[in-house]
């Protein structure tokens, strides 16, 4: 088995893929609040005295939207990942998010390759660029690097769809060029976002994912409370979140998600539950339409 220092290579990498893009149908909340928009306009266009309604009318809106960025597993807004696709059956997904991490990463690594488990990594591009021997190591042992945006700003759900293309599409340049894979899923720093972000992605060919359940092993201080919230109801299809990057510690000073993942991945075991990548779920979908496309 590898040391923590070295990043050995027991998988082939995967091979390159590149995003391609998607059109954009705005969501049904999307179409409303248009339409109150268009309809505000109007309205004080043919009566002036009625603008406390159109204002209140457009406002209401605003709020509506802004719940719907503020919910990570929130649909209103466009498509998201918040569970595997049926054909994914007995299999679950184990996102792991916020490297990077020169120290945890490669532990998690080595932990992963004990197991024989596939994970989908969630990376900053500003971290990979710093580390990115570890981005090389995600790939060569058979896990998925997708895009955390390039910065990991929290005021990311604040700007507006230049910003926020600007920062995707540095992040999809920069892991891909360190990768040799392009990102194929996005998830918005802190799962926030707003109506700016679907079109964006695309334009970019990139998926929405957030999860079924996280752990906040981020903020917790012990590895049992983590691992009850991600396995009380572990079901098939669920998409877990955990963190190597930014990985509260425990009072020895051990990142928790080291003793949160085998932990987890017994309780996988024990309920037959499959490992898999969000990656192979998607090129799995579109080999079945590509299929029923066929004559």
């Amino acid at each position: 088995m590898s040391s923590p220092s070295s990043p050995s290579m027991p998988f082939a990498p995967a091979a390159p893929a590149s995003a391609t893009s998607r059109r954009w149908k705005p969501s049904p909340l999307i179409c409303t609040a248009a339409a109150v928009h268009a309809g505000a306009a109007v309205a004080l266009a043919a009566r002036p005295g009625a603008w406390p309604w159109a204002a209140g009318g457009v406002a209401a809106s605003h709020l509506v939207l802004t719940a719907a960025g503020l919910w990570p597993r929130s649909t209103l807004l466009g498509p998201n990942w918040t569970r595997l696709p049926e054909h994914a059956g007995q299999r679950i997904a184990l996102t792991i998010d916020d490297g990077p991490d020169p120290e945890v990463t490669p532990r998690v690594l080595d932990l992963l390759d004990r197991h024989d488990v596939r994970a989908t990594f969630f990376c900053i591009g500003d971290l990979a660029r710093r580390y990115p021997r570890w981005i090389e190591a995600i790939v060569a042992r058979g896990h998925a690097v997708e895009n955390h945006s390039q910065r990991h700003r929290h005021t990311f759900s604040l700007s507006g769809p230049l910003v926020m293309k600007r920062e995707i599409e540095t992040a999809q340049r920069t892991l891909t060029e360190i990768a040799g894979v392009a990102p194929r899923f996005f998830r918005a720093p802190a799962g926030l976002r707003n109506p700016f972000l679907e079109p964006v992605l695309c334009g970019l060919g990139l998926h929405l994912a957030s999860w079924t359940r996280r752990g906040f092993d981020t903020c917790a201080k012990d590895s049992g409370t983590v691992t009850r919230r991600l396995t009380t109801g572990l079901a098939p299809r669920d998409i877990l979140l955990v963190h190597d990057g930014h990985a509260a510690r425990d009072a020895r000073g051990e990142p928790l998600v080291l003793d949160v993942l085998p932990a987890l991945l017994r309780a996988a075991a024990e309920r037959q539950l499959q490992w898999t990548t969000l990656r192979a779920c998607l090129n799995e979908e579109a080999a079945e339409i590509d299929h029923a496309d066929l004559p």
